[in-house]
């Protein structure tokens, strides 16, 4: 028997993992916890070498499929509350992750305060959240998760009672005892609304609070106040890409919706300031500005004529209530009784909150001279104006160039676009650019995807005149591939007036929403520095791009990961990234890169500050916007404490890159790169190999991964795949990366690299990238992540779905053999004894939820054979859909 490995318990995880015992045990019966704890505690000791693995029966085949339905929910409700103890814990929490730590580091290597600073006036940091399809656990799950984790910070405060007086224990109980009692799995199938309101929820509980106070601490290490260079972004209600549901009314609906949050926030932050901000003038000196304002509300109550500050308030939500009206169609919840006009433009709102901050702080002999709950308002006003977070929309440069064509034929302009060659084709879009002139005639009756198209960028247009320029600025090309697919959205926006041809020889074309290229497989990002070389060749297009100050370009991590593998996408992204550097640069434009990471590693994630940190030196310089997916959003947002230290690991992370002197010799790192390309080659060939070379391939793959059962959960609005074949070309990435993970292969994650750097031939220039390299180290670090979550035993499992046996174990036993190669070589380069070793927490994280997950895979395998069988009972499908929910909980990063 191998010695057992320690694993740490975490406090709060035996706390709440007691007191879910007593809820099985209450609400389901002695019986089903006596099964639960013998399967949990036979699976433990046989996990941890404390029991040989063959001498233990792990109790599965007792169950009914009642009782594996609830054994299963048990299992996942652990996962919940295990994450939920270690977000409190801090085992996310990476050393440096900080702005204040970051700000000494750079202090200690000569970067003083003053050119962050500088750095800051220009800087843009942003999380974008979408609605990509990964979150598999209800909003009501989350909501409960959530509760307690409140409840768990007053008993760290020393509390014995909630503020309504219930026993804290009890009050945990009770929440544990909802989530039992919850309904995991959703009934129906997520329309855009309800992904817009969930995000809503998100920004409305965490970013609306925590953003303000963040800028507040910075403030005080900085010693300044800070321009608004962290901001927030959103997909939903904008990426139509391949989601027919979002339309023109999808996306007013998403706007309407996130002003009705933000400027209902911004009420209820108003009342409570008038219940407040007392000041008599028998009592105070009040500045003349803030007597005006007064006089100006409306507000003539007798009771309150001496309280200037009272009644501006008065004026301000009177006008804010109006403003809701207009926004969004309804008066708020608490009305006026005073008629006010609403406001034109947040800007209008921020002046009169100005007016009473100023006199507060002429009259306050230094107690009101802090900025409190009135300078918080501001920031947010400042951050989050009345369109909550910028909206960016997204399409396919395929639907565009159908709909350019479409017009110009139309307009008798051009009668074959779709056949012309790029020089062609940008000719005649430069030659429609250049003049003010519509394609669109009223008089015609387009086809359905113009109308649409052409609807929605109407749309645009409406929500730039109802909630200001920040609404939407950004404008998405998936599979952006030439300057021709850049130029079509400038057209399309021409037609509602988004895009402006300059008036003269001397003047600039204008347009407030810039068009973003969408960079995606492996040979896109080797072609985009010369894209946008010839995008910049354009005089207009240099000229637009200069007046603006920046121009951004998107990076996709997850189609160019199922195209050519971890390793090659990971470099692909790197080297496009380093390439396209020199191109801004001699275009005098700063480059600002989108990065459109998910949340397995297979899709660019892990951590966010290794990321960033390990970024080519040049390419972030203050400015980058990062994609939140499904449940990334819950995990790293999901309570204030565990979003503001993401946003600071964020924040610390760009100062880190874009201030740190270079610390790795140039002909060194050269070295490397030149070491990386021939890795790069070796990986992408392996890969492809299997992916896409391998006869039988495709039906493995289907057949030995739930991705048919996964196609089935309610987790998004949109389809599995873009077209109905079943090629895994045409597949999306999510579903692809998802289906691996559940079957604990996670082959996006690793497969190609260990056969790369087992065939490269210095190991210790591997050792040397590995220890100084942080390009290198975050992309080892992020795959051992997936190795060992990953589990060659019972993927075997899951190899035996497939039909051809002999087909089957052939593919698989090239996949064990690559596993084990690319552990055995990533323990001799970074010199481990085993898995994480370097990494005691996330080793203890990994190793404590492991044998939780190896029964719900036991459990998926069976029930999935049942069902493929032709068994027909529902209970079955809810019993693997219930598996896929607990596995992808107890994982964190499935999709």
């Amino acid at each position: 028997m191998t010695k057992p490995l320690t694993v740490r318990q975490n406090p709060d995880i035996k706390y709440l993992g007691k007191l879910l015992g007593d809820v099985i045990r209450s609400y389901g019966g002695e019986e089903l916890y006596r099964r639960t704890e013998y399967i949990r505690s036979t699976s433990v000791d046989r996990h941890r070498g404390i029991a040989e693995a063959d001498a233990i029966d792990p109790g599965l085949d007792a169950l009914s499929l009642d009782e594996t339905t609830a054994f299963v929910r048990g299992f996942m409700l652990f996962s919940l509350l295990a994450n939920l103890a270690e977000d409190r814990q801090g085992v996310a929490a990476e050393e440096g992750a900080s702005v204040e730590e970051a700000v000494k580091k750079l202090a200690s290597e000569g970067v003083d305060q003053e050119a962050i600073l500088s750095l800051l006036d220009e800087a843009l940091i942003a999380p974008v959240l979408t609605a990509h399809p990964t979150e598999v656990r209800r909003k009501s799950m989350i909501d409960h998760k959530s509760r307690i984790a409140e409840l768990l910070l007053m008993k760290d405060a020393g509390a014995s009672d909630t503020p309504e007086g219930d026993v804290l224990d009890d009050a945990i109980m009770r929440q544990i005892a909802l989530l039992w009692q919850t309904r995991p799995l959703r009934r129906e199938r997520l329309f855009v609304t309800d992904e817009v309101q969930i995000s809503q929820s998100y920004m409305r509980d965490v970013f609306l609070p925590v953003l303000p106070r963040l800028y507040g601490k910075w403030e005080k290490i900085l010693g300044s106040r800070l321009p608004n260079f962290l901001k927030l972004g959103s997909w939903i209600g904008g990426d139509r890409d391949g989601n027919p549901f979002v339309d023109a009314d999808a996306m007013r609906e998403a706007l309407s919706r996130a002003a009705e949050t933000v400027i209902g926030y911004y009420l209820m932050r108003i009342h409570a300031m008038g219940a407040e901000l007392s000041i008599s003038t028998e009592l105070a000196e009040v500045p003349d500005a803030v007597i005006a304002l007064a006089e100006r509300s409306g507000d003539d109550a007798k009771s309150r004529q001496d309280e200037p500050y009272r009644r501006a308030l008065s004026g301000i939500y009177a006008r804010l209530s109006a403003t809701h009206l207009k926004l969004c169609g309804h008066v708020p919840g608490r009305p006026s009784s005073i008629l006010a006009d609403p406001y034109a433009n947040p800007q209008e709102l921020r002046e009169d909150l100005i007016i009473l901050a100023h006199g507060l702080r002429a009259n306050g002999k230094g107690v009101f001279a802090t900025s409190g709950a009135l300078g918080r308002l501001i920031r947010t006003v400042e951050l989050f104006g009345f369109h909550l977070a910028t909206l960016d929309m997204r399409q396919n440069s395929r639907i565009h160039e159908r709909v350019v064509a479409e017009l110009l034929a139309v307009a008798g302009v051009e009668a074959n676009y779709l056949e012309l060659e790029e020089p062609d084709r940008i000719r005649i879009l430069r030659q429609e650019l250049a003049n003010n002139r519509p394609l669109f005639s009223r008089w015609v009756d387009y086809s359905e995807e113009t109308a649409k198209e052409l609807s929605i960028i109407n749309a645009a247009a409406e929500a730039h005149q109802l909630y200001g320029p920040e609404v939407i600025v950004n404008y998405n090309i998936s599979n952006g591939e030439t300057v021709s697919d850049i130029l079509e959205v400038y057209v399309l926006l021409m037609e509602a007036g988004l895009y402006s041809a300059p008036d003269d020889a001397n003047s600039a074309p204008a347009s407030p929403i810039m068009a973003v290229p969408l960079f995606e497989t492996v040979a896109d990002l080797e072609n985009a520095p010369d894209v946008m070389t010839d995008f910049f060749a354009l005089p207009e297009m240099a000229a637009l791009t200069q007046s603006r100050g920046f121009q951004e370009v998107m990076i996709g991590y997850s189609d160019s990961n199922k195209d050519g593998g971890y390793i090659t996408s990971t470099w692909s992204l790197f080297k496009a990234s380093r390439a396209l550097t020199p191109v801004f640069e001699k275009a005098g434009v700063k480059m600002q890169l989108f990065h459109g990471r998910g949340g397995a590693v297979g899709r660019g994630g892990g951590s966010a500050f290794g990321a960033i940190k390990a970024q080519p030196k040049g390419t972030v310089a203050g400015r980058i916007r990062i994609t939140e997916q499904g449940e990334v959003i819950a995990a790293k947002y999901g309570t204030m404490g565990v979003a503001e230290a993401n946003l600071e690991a964020m924040t610390s992370a760009v100062l880190i890159n874009t201030l740190e002197p270079v610390q790795t010799d140039p002909e060194v790192e050269a070295g490397f790169a030149d070491a990386m390309d021939d890795i790069s080659k070796t990986a992408f060939t392996s890969y492809r190999d299997l992916v896409y070379g391998t006869d039988g391939f495709r039906t493995f793959f289907r057949q030995m991964t739930p991705i048919s059962e996964i196609a089935k959960l309610k987790i998004g609005s949109r389809p599995t795949s873009r077209t109905k074949s079943d090629r895994i070309e045409d597949l999306r990435a999510i579903p692809w990366v998802f289906s691996w993970a559940q079957a604990r292969v996670m082959l996006p994650g690793w497969y190609g690299v260990g056969q790369a750097l087992a065939e490269y031939d210095d190991l210790s220039k591997l050792k040397d990238m590995a220890q100084s390299w942080p390009f290198f180290q975050a992309s080892l670090s992020n795959m051992e992540m997936v190795l060992a979550k990953s589990d060659m035993g019972i993927a075997a499992r899951y190899a035996e779905l497939v039909e051809d046996q002999e087909m089957g174990q052939a593919i698989f036993g090239r996949i064990r053999s690559g596993w084990e190669q690319t552990r055995d070589v990533l323990l001799e380069i970074t010199d481990q004894p085993h898995l994480l070793a370097k990494n005691p927490a996330l080793f203890n994280s990994i190793e404590l939820r492991l044998p939780y997950i190896e029964p719900l895979n036991h459990l998926q395998i069976e029930l999935t054979k049942r069902l493929r069988a032709g068994e027909d009972d529902p209970r079955i499908g809810e019993g693997i859909q219930l598996s896929i929910n607990a596995i992808a909980t107890a994982l964190r990063n499935s999709g």
